[in-house]
Order: structure tokens, then C-alpha cells, then sequence
């Protein structure tokens, strides 16, 4: 059985004493500040950033063409998530992606996880803990490392 401070719903999680949240992540049991804590937008964006001049710059190097960037940064995306949790720009932003169970990502949830990414809208629909439908549909957050 789940512990049960990963047991809620689906999209508002449960709430912290006495009803309401005080930080991202009280609602699933994470802390506050430090390893294991929800990682603030401003390092999720330029971690977005890092990778994709990561993945023009391969574009423009292996193709000379910037049109290869969108399909390297999926493939790239995808596969460091799936079997580490990590992209090179979350690596180096000291964050990563992690499912709420502890297990790893996966193949299937960080598929999931890209498809979502890719399409722009889901990841900028957040709820209080900071987590995008992309993250809701996958059962995953980023948190810091």
C-alpha cells in the first residue's frame, strides 16, 4: 500500500495541516529548502534553456541545419529522463525529475512526460506544488538534487 502522503488526488494532491500548503511539495511530504525540496521555476526555465542551445548547437553541428534542434531535444528529452531522471540542463542546474512512488521514470512515463513537454501548454499549467500536467500525467516532480 501507498504511504499515505502520496495517497490524494490526482490533480490537487492532500492538503498540509490544517487544510492549507505552505510551500511547493508539503502537500507529498517533501521539504521545505535543500535536497529532495520542489526546484523553483527559475531553474527549471534555464534548464529548458541549456538544453535546447545544447541540442541547436548538435543540430547545427551534425546537420547545419537549426530544423534538427526540435527532434534532438525530444530524443535527448526523452531518453536521459527515462533512464535517469536527468537532462543535461537539469544536470547542471543541480535538478531532476523523479516519480512520486520513488521508482524511476521509465520508458512509458518519460514517453508520456516528452509528449506533453513537447506540446507547450501542459507544462505551463501548474498547480501548487509547482507540477505541470505533463508532471501530473506522468506521477512525477522536479525536485532538486
Amino acid at each position: 500500500m501507498a504511504e499515505r502522503r502520496w495517497v490524494g488526488s490526482w490533480l490537487s494532491g492532500t492538503p498540509g495541516p490544517g487544510g492549507k500548503s505552505t510551500f511547493p511539495g508539503e502537500r507529498l511530504g517533501l521539504p521545505e529548502r535543500g535536497s529532495g525540496s520542489v526546484a523553483g521555476m527559475g531553474r527549471r526555465v534555464l534548464a529548458l534553456f541549456i538544453d535546447w542551445l545544447l541540442c541547436t548547437l548538435i543540430s547545427l553541428a551534425a546537420f547545419h541545419s537549426r530544423w534538427w534542434t526540435l527532434p534532438i531535444f525530444a530524443v535527448e528529452t526523452y531518453l536521459l529522463t527515462a533512464l535517469t531522471g536527468f537532462t543535461v540542463g537539469k544536470r547542471v542546474m543541480s535538478i531532476r525529475v523523479a516519480r512520486l512512488d520513488g521508482r524511476p521514470v521509465g520508458f512509458l512515463w518519460g514517453l508520456v512526460r516528452t509528449i506533453l513537454l513537447l506540446a507547450v501548454v501542459p507544462p505551463l499549467i501548474a498547480d501548487r506544488d509547482l507540477r505541470g500536467l505533463h508532471d501530473r500525467a506522468a506521477n512525477t516532480i522536479v525536485i532538486t538534487t
